[in-house]
């Protein structure tokens, strides 16, 4: 495990905030992104956003041009160019916060950053929604910060690809966090087969918050996770598009558990590629061969 305590409370931030040199120590990320509705993410920024908070595109930001899935890692490369673009650099303590009734694609952000090796990386818990109900300001005002760098590591370490991950189903925890419909193959909106990887658990993300979008207590999600197997073995987290799978790493992070590997590709990757998909409530069997 990296990083420091990956969660902060609005309270907390507000109190961040307020400090003089706020401005100079802090960047917050709004990374609002929605399954399916192109833009949506960025209007609601532009409707009113946590005050000094800088729009990060999950498309562009944080996509890669190319690769595996609907949405594969950028180089880390290009990721810490865009970041230093927008006024983001090592010597931030980053919050990035998305909303609970969104795809929680700020999780992907906090994965991100963890990953290459920056720690001061905290992700909002509830959100924006958190940060309102506690009457926290909203600004429409969008700001502008001075182009500068962030290091970070050449290469994604806690990965794992198809070609790696195949001959290893039934041998590791494979969680699947997109919706138990979606894990069934009872509706499929974006990828071309419905179903699951083999041997894939359910593991829907929502499960690891409240009913008002924030995470359940550490002693809860462990429990989760464990009664998925995570304690059993080496696990490794999958979605759709390695979003919401950087969801469950970030609950097993405060669960207390070791982290997880995360599948970039997902089921976006596997459902294209030809290869088997099991469908109904249960994991099913590794494929042959």
């Amino acid at each position: 495990m990296t990083g420091s305590a990956p969660l902060i409370s609005a309270s907390g931030l507000s109190s961040r905030m307020d400090s003089p040199d706020s401005n100079a120590t802090v960047r917050v990320c709004d990374v609002r992104w929605y399954l399916a509705e192109p833009g949506r993410g960025r209007r609601e920024y532009e409707a009113g956003h946590i005050p000094e908070a800088i729009f990060v595109d999950m498309e562009t930001v944080m996509t890669g041009a190319d690769g595996p899935g609907r949405h594969p890692l950028p180089s880390p490369a290009a990721f810490a160019a865009a970041l230093g673009e927008l006024g983001i650099g090592s010597e931030h303590s980053i919050v990035v916060y998305d909303d609970p009734g969104a795809t929680l694609a700020a999780a992907r952000l906090w994965w991100m950053l963890d990953d290459l090796g920056h720690a001061d990386v905290h992700l909002l818990d509830g959100g924006f929604a958190a940060w309102t109900a506690a009457g926290g300001e909203v600004t429409i005002a969008v700001p502008s910060f001075p182009p500068t760098r962030i290091e970070l590591d050449g290469r994604w370490t806690k990965v794992i690809d198809r070609a790696e991950l195949k001959p290893r189903l039934g041998s590791i925890v494979l969680l699947d966090a997109r919706a138990g419909p979606r894990y069934r193959g009872e509706v499929e909106p974006i990828d071309p087969v419905a179903g699951h990887i083999p041997t894939a658990v359910s593991a829907p993300n929502d499960a690891n918050l409240d009913a008002d979008g924030l995470f359940l207590p550490s002693e809860l999600l462990r429990e989760r996770f464990s009664g998925l197997g995570c304690e059993e073995g080496e696990v490794v987290s999958s979605c759709g598009s390695g979003l919401t799978a950087c969801h469950n790493a970030l609950a097993m992070r405060i669960a207390g558990l070791p982290d997880p590997l995360v599948y970039p590709g997902s089921y976006s990757d596997w459902s294209r590629s030809g290869e088997p998909v099991a469908v109904g409530p249960q994991p099913g069997s590794p494929p042959e061969g």
